[in-house]
């Protein structure tokens, strides 16, 4: 059976066919620095100007309507309650990059709290972004940009695409205050690596020494403690340099992903086999009932009755074996199992036997 054929029915991801030569990694990709790192932010905020969409029956939009309207010296007479169907509540969600400074602008992404049904042709209204401090970083307004479109008709029928109650404003808030990184307050400064590994931790300890002699220790598998000198010029030159050092990542471990509700398997280079035997074949039995009215001769005073005709029919698939020798690499486990023809759920099965057998020399998470 061809690979394509297999693929028909799942999807095994190769990270890599043949064993391939370890290759360098900039420092850069492959972890970052303590403390120099995005911060969320969220707010609360009205968007205004929609096309009869928005949320029309919540208190809460025509409450905060009242504090925009106040804020803007328009005070609503007492028993008042305006009908929104032109504004809808949202919350604002972003991000605050590392080293923004007051004056900066950065993306915000604008997102229904209630029943509106779309903010195409919406602006939102002046609002304010907390960090978890509580405290105020930006400020957020604009016009939403949204790649949905959803349209209804009278008799209730409905034709969306994409999601029109999420969109995106570009620049849409101004940093009002920076976040405090502590670049050049501390005397050290840690590297995180993505992925703990002590191989790769020394080996990126090794690299910065090599330029920097003695700045750089462990201090643990996932952190190097880097002792750089003070003053921001220094410093910061000091981390250009270092973020470019080509340092080769450790070896991966010998993992297999399977995903049972996709049928999605991953198996990376680094799996090996013991020598083992698989036998697949498959056991097919059908029970047809095909029930036939008989009726009775005429003036023959019978009954109609029903005869049972029942076919079983029993097919097996042929059954092959494959051998694995040992050390096998992931070219060769792949062609053996589509030698064997198998189907997702099969190789499952067979991956699970394999390794309770002790021939899969890997993890084996199951998502």
């Amino acid at each position: 059976m061809s690979l394509s054929r297999i693929c028909a029915t799942f999807i095994v991801v190769l990270l890599a066919i043949m064993p391939a030569n370890a290759h360098a990694e900039r420092i850069r990709d492959l972890g970052q620095f303590e403390g120099l790192r995005a911060n969320q932010l969220t707010g609360y905020g009205i968007v205004v100007g929609l096309q009869g969409t928005g949320d029309d029956n919540l208190e809460y939009v025509r409450e905060a309507m009242r504090g925009v309207s106040g804020r803007l010296g328009l005070q609503l007479p007492p028993g008042v309650s305006p009908n929104l169907r032109n504004a809808a509540a949202v919350i604002i969600t972003a991000e605050l990059p590392a080293f923004s400074k007051p004056g900066q602008r950065i993306d915000i992404t604008v997102s229904t709290l209630g029943q509106a049904r779309s903010l195409r042709g919406g602006a939102l209204v002046l609002a304010p972004l907390y960090g978890a401090d509580g405290q105020i970083y930006a400020m957020a307004q604009g016009n939403v940009a949204v790649g949905g479109l959803g349209v209804s008709g009278r008799d209730g029928s409905q034709v969306s695409v994409n999601v029109s109650t999420v969109g995106r404003i570009a620049d849409g808030a101004t940093v009002e205050k920076g976040v405090a990184t502590g670049f050049d307050r501390e005397g050290t400064l840690r590297f995180n690596l993505h992925q703990a590994d002590f191989l790769t931790a020394a080996r990126v300890r090794d690299a910065v020494n090599g330029m920097y002699p003695g700045i750089a220790k462990v201090a643990d598998g996932v952190s190097i403690e880097l002792a750089l000198p003070f003053g921001n010029d220094e410093r910061s030159a000091a981390l250009a340099a270092i973020e470019m050092l080509p340092v080769t990542p450790a070896p991966v471990a010998a993992k297999v992903i399977i995903n049972s509700r996709t049928g999605t398997v991953v198996i990376n280079e680094a799996v090996r086999l013991a020598p083992a035997a698989i036998s697949h074949g498959k056991l097919v039995i059908r029970i047809d009932e095909n029930p036939t009215v008989v009726q009775p001769a005429p003036f023959a005073n019978g009954e109609t009755a029903i005869e049972e005709d029942t076919q079983i029919t029993i097919e097996e698939a042929d059954s092959r074996v494959a051998l694995f020798p040992g050390a096998a690499n992931l070219n060769e486990i792949v062609d053996a199992l589509n030698l064997l023809g198998v189907q997702a759920s099969d190789l499952v099965v067979i991956l699970e036997s394999m390794k309770q057998a002790g021939a899969l020399q890997a993890e084996m998470v199951i998502l």
